[in-house]
């Protein structure tokens, strides 16, 4: 009888397989996030899929625009409430540019002048007419309080400049009047422009006349008022009048600084 042969069970390592191998490979770091984004892509293709095909009616700018459309109609019924609760801002109150006088015309025209050697009048204007308060004024004048910056500046002009003169460089009598206020010897001196020198002198010279009821230089002014002719200056001179006219304008006699040259 042969002998039993009994097999004893192997000393060798045996590998257990898992029970689901497919759901450990899925989860693999390596291959999850493959398979992440291959769902994120097909998930992406999907939505874009049913905006573009499925919602267009919805989203059409012609529903939108749809005057018949109920949720049209219902959103332009929320905005209209919203706008009528907020409060419209305050109108601005808008001024128009003032008019000048002839004596405020006259007091700007100098402190323009006055300001700058640059400040020249432009040759395209009309000096028979009214000149734009914008070309001689720094400011706004539509602003509220244009009449009293005006004013302001007007008398600050005749202050700082009590006597001015608008002469020829080469005119005797333009040379007389000088002669004769050079003799006062005033304080602040006299502010002279000789208009013949300006660039401007075509439009200026027409333009003083008209402001001061003058026919020809030299014009002589004392506290903004035109004296007139160079035969009543004479006149005033010689009686002492013109002396005193000076100095009720703010000039003081007895100075030894020399006549000031206004700007060319």
């Amino acid at each position: 009888m042969p002998p039993t042969v009994r097999h004893l069970p192997s000393l060798a390592l045996v590998h257990n397989t898992p029970p689901f191998p497919w759901l450990i490979e899925f989860f693999h770091p390596r291959r999850s996030r493959l398979r992440a984004t291959l769902l994120c892509l097909v998930s992406l293709l999907i939505l874009t899929t049913y905006v573009c095909l499925i919602s267009s009616p919805v989203l059409s700018p012609g529903h939108l625009l749809n005057p018949y459309s109920s949720k049209h109609h219902n959103l332009a019924d929320t905005w209209r409430k919203l706008a009528a609760k907020v409060p419209a801002p305050p109108a601005t109150q808008w001024r128009p540019d003032v008019s000048l006088t002839p004596e405020q015309e006259l007091g700007a025209l100098t402190a323009f002048m006055v300001a700058l050697p640059q400040n020249v009048i432009p040759t395209d204007i009309d000096p028979d007419q009214p000149i734009d308060p914008q070309l001689v004024l720094d400011f706004d004048t539509r602003v509220p309080e244009a009449e009293e910056e005006i004013a302001d500046i007007v008398l600050d002009v005749w202050i700082k400049n009590p006597v001015v003169v608008f002469s020829k460089l080469r005119s005797a009598v333009s040379r007389e009047l000088k002669s004769i206020l050079q003799t006062m010897d005033l304080k602040p001196p006299p502010t002279i422009f000789d208009v013949d020198e300006r660039v401007d002198a075509d439009v200026l010279t027409p333009l003083l006349f008209r402001l001061t009821n003058s026919t020809e230089l030299p014009i002589l002014l004392i506290g903004g008022t035109a004296v007139g002719s160079i035969d009543r200056i004479r006149e005033l001179n010689a009686d002492g009048k013109l002396k005193e006219w000076v100095i009720g304008a703010g000039a003081v006699p007895g100075s030894t600084k020399k006549p000031r040259k206004g700007h060319r």
